[in-house]
């Protein structure tokens, strides 16, 4: 109720923008490696032929209203739908597109259990993960041979640590910039 209406004006600048749909779904692996749908706000025009899960910060599909949405991350407000859905949590890991979450082995396959969320540790460590994408030479293969390994040490991490406290100042980070530097780095260090 509080961002509908940012999210309604966000919704019709991305569809001015993008040519689309303002709002986007895609497909996303959830708990216990459910598929469900994840609303988001479209920020890319659609590009015949070019398919990547790892979207870099000068990927030329990410409109100029979409880059502003994505910087300040207004595009994933109306995943709070998927909160109430009961798809998602407001914290925990974040929801992969398959062919990640649903390919993990072993005790990898613990973060599983978790709900996905929409901010989370492993969220605000590579929260310039676009940026990171975009200075690798191939940002697919960086994606899937550093980042993501990461992530998914990080949410075991959490699985295993988590505290109320914890998520509450994940929160609170991921809207305060003072506290990201404080908390991310906090609970990384092992």
């Amino acid at each position: 109720m509080l961002f509908g209406w940012l999210i309604l004006l966000a919704a019709f600048c991305a569809w001015l923008s993008t040519g689309g749909s303002g709002f986007f779904r895609q497909e996303r692996v959830g708990q216990h490696g459910v598929s469900f749908r994840i609303l988001k706000l479209r920020t890319m025009r659609v590009a015949n032929g070019r398919q990547t899960t790892a979207t870099a910060s000068h990927d030329p599909r990410i409109t100029r209203v979409g880059a502003i949405l994505r910087k300040t991350k207004v595009d994933e407000l109306p995943q709070f739908w998927n909160v109430l859905w009961g798809d998602m949590s407001v914290v925990g890991p974040r929801p992969d597109v398959p062919g990640f979450a649903d390919q993990l082995q072993g005790k990898d396959r613990d973060i599983l259990q978790l709900r996905p969320g929409i901010t989370g540790l492993a969220s605000l460590v590579f929260r310039h993960e676009e940026d990171l994408l975009a200075q690798a030479d191939n940002p697919e293969a960086f994606n899937s041979e550093v980042i993501y390994p990461a992530k998914v040490r990080l949410n075991l991490r959490y699985l295993h640590d988590y505290t109320l406290r914890r998520d509450i100042m994940y929160i609170l980070a991921t809207f305060v910039p003072s506290l990201r530097a404080r908390v991310a780095p906090a609970f990384t260090a092992s």
